[in-house]
């Protein structure tokens, strides 16, 4: 039963979540309150590794996810549930879109997800954010222990460097991984 749960889960990340891993995060938030397969931290912890490492951060995660929860029969379950509606869908496009890609119905289509998508990262983005930056359960408690001032600092660094050093993705990585170990954050 559990392989089935798997698969159709991951199914419906897999249809849903348009424009990559980025915008299956909501999703896998909401499995991980579903399911709990996962704690929060776990889930920003393999964020993190799926941005260090060759893969797509969906695929990563369902191998994850899967992998833990029922051994590697539940990875490759995982991940066949995530990849199969692009497939099955990317099939099915292929075959129809020079016919139709210059149709009206299709142009406002595909302008209309473009900004779901952006908002489906954004919302993710933030979380992540949140999550690592701010403390919501000390905020009743004392002000001055709502931030993790060391994170806050960082992701202001890595920000500025980005729109200043224009350097590789894993430059800033592995600049912010030296950081983590070095102030164990």
């Amino acid at each position: 039963m559990i392989y089935f749960i798997l698969f159709l889960e991951f199914f419906k990340v897999g249809l849903f979540a348009l424009g990559g891993g980025l915008a299956a995060l909501p999703f896998l938030q909401n499995l991980i309150i579903k399911y709990g397969w996962l704690t929060t931290d776990q889930l920003l912890n393999m964020i993190a590794i799926s941005e260090s490492t060759p893969g797509a951060i969906g695929i990563n995660t369902a191998t994850f996810i899967g992998f833990n929860t029922a051994g590697i029969a539940g990875g490759i379950i995982a991940t066949l549930g995530l990849t199969a509606p692009s497939i099955i869908i990317i099939t099915i496009i292929a075959h129809y879109f020079q016919k139709f890609n210059q149709h009206p119905l299709v142009k406002s289509a595909f302008t209309g997800i473009r900004p779901a998508v952006a908002g489906l990262i954004a919302s993710a983005a933030f979380s992540l954010a949140a999550g690592n930056i701010f403390y919501f359960e000390n905020l009743s408690n004392d002000f001055s222990h709502f931030f993790n001032y060391k994170a806050l600092l960082l992701l202001i660094i890595i920000f500025i460097a980005i729109r200043k050093l224009k350097k590789h993705p894993i430059f800033y990585i592995v600049f912010a991984a030296l950081i983590g170990i070095i102030f164990k954050f």
